[in-house]
């Protein structure tokens, strides 16, 4: 390598395709190859968390013949890499030069003048593309290993994990397939919340645990059926601590990525209400042997039990909710979720400041019902890893639904009704 030229080629290699080796192939002829493999975090800022995680992608790629070295990259920007290996050249094929992609070519050509370093960039592979590739994947599903390990890997991969409530398949499917891109910014839904509440509202029953396990875990295979990203599911209290294992094991199973475990008592109550007088809180002692038998229902390292703490909603002090999230988190939680009815998150945001203090300090989640005005970007500021928007798609179908009942009823006809909904064209071309 002393006397040879050095290249350097950015990649991802979720999946590998010709494209790929193409370019690889004509890398390696400018001289000594190393591969900056984008790690999951680098590449969550720009498109959807990749299906191999890093390891995986590393081991895959070290191992081509026309490859001589792999680095990670932990950011979509080359800069820091370039300056520590200074390579004589940049690859990178020419499709980068407009799209997400177009500021980090900006930048790779501004490093490499500092040491006369060139930037080549061959045609780019037409008709193929990664993103062609998991599209084709999507269509036919996924696994449940494959799914369950997600959740796990976006709270490490990005800054804050965006669930929205899914109470059937067609909500699975706008969690699935609706993405945002504006100004180079790329966002979507991380995976989806099964909510007690909507579960029980879409069936017509109050959301005190009428709704049984069974008929809400059918609920979730249907939504598996067209969807690949993760779940979490909320479970209430769990139940009898006889049974939790059993329920455990049956979400493990399916692929289901965590569960959220509230620590009140009896007869449910939902923490919205306003009157919570007649509810109950857990004592800790019982709510860690839940924890405890959850965890150890467990067959896989990747799905999570989450704590929900409810001393807020009750009342209590920020003190015993601290109090209360270090014991569950000795106790085995993955993570922690703290909830409050206040209409701003002062009293979350304090909690979060002195749980990261702690050495048993896990990622936290919240839900944002009442105080909705806050930004994600005052979440993350705040030490928050997971938003959950936890009943909006509910709360909106409703909404619609009640309004074009209405303009039927008014109007005596239905074509006044249709300026509000999808054409029946595109409801039908929605499913192949």
């Amino acid at each position: 390598m002393k006397n040879k030229k050095t290249v350097y080629l950015a990649l991802s290699a979720d999946i590998l395709h010709k494209g790929h080796i193409n370019i690889i192939k004509k890398a390696s002829k400018y001289g000594y190859l190393i591969i900056g493999l984008l790690t999951d975090k680098a590449i969550a800022t720009y498109r959807r968390v990749p299906h191999l995680n890093f390891e995986d992608r590393k081991t895959i790629v070290k191992n081509l013949k026309y490859v001589n070295s792999v680095v990670p990259q932990y950011s979509l920007d080359h800069t820091e890499n370039l300056i520590k290996y200074k390579p004589d050249y940049v690859v990178h094929g020419d499709d980068w030069k407009e799209g997400p992609l177009k500021s980090t070519r900006l930048n790779v050509v501004k490093v490499l003048k500092k040491w006369g370093g060139k930037l080549i960039e061959p045609k780019y592979t037409k008709d193929i593309s990664s993103s062609k590739i998991k599209n084709k994947i999507n269509e036919i599903g996924t696994t449940p290993d494959i799914r369950r390990a997600k959740f796990k890997r976006l709270i490490q991969a990005k800054n804050i994990v965006r669930l929205l409530e899914c109470h059937n398949p067609l909500g699975g499917l706008i969690v699935e397939n609706l993405q945002y891109n504006k100004l180079e910014k790329w966002l979507e839904f991380d995976g989806m919340w099964s909510s007690s509440l909507t579960d029980s509202v879409s069936r017509g029953m109050p959301d005190n645990q009428s709704v049984d396990y069974t008929t809400r875990i059918n609920g979730v295979n249907e939504i598996f059926n067209v969807t690949t990203k993760p779940l979490v599911f909320d479970i209430d209290n769990g139940g009898k601590i006889e049974h939790l294992g059993f329920v455990v094991k049956k979400l493990e199973s399916l692929g289901v990525s965590a569960i959220i475990m509230e620590d009140k008592i009896g007869l449910k109550r939902n923490s919205l209400f306003s009157d919570q007088s007649n509810v109950k809180q857990d004592s800790i002692k019982q709510f860690t042997q839940k924890i405890k038998k959850a965890k150890n229902a467990l067959v896989t390292n990747d799905f999570c039990v989450v704590s929900r703490i409810e001393s807020l909603i009750l009342g209590k002090t920020v003190s015993d909710t601290l109090k209360r999230a270090i014991a569950y988190s000795k106790a085995g939680s993955d993570c922690i979720m703290v909830h409050s009815r206040d209409k701003n998150p002062k009293k979350i945001f304090e909690f979060a400041k002195k749980f990261k203090k702690s050495k048993y300090s896990k990622p936290l989640i919240v839900v944002p019902s009442t105080y909705s005005k806050t930004y994600e970007k005052d979440l993350i500021k705040n030490g928050i890893k997971v938003v959950i928007y936890a009943n909006h798609l509910m709360r909106s179908s409703y909404f619609a639904m009640q309004k074009t009942a209405m303009d039927i009823l008014k109007y005596k006809r239905g074509h006044e009704s249709e300026k509000n909904m999808t054409p029946i064209k595109e409801i039908i071309s929605l499913i192949e």
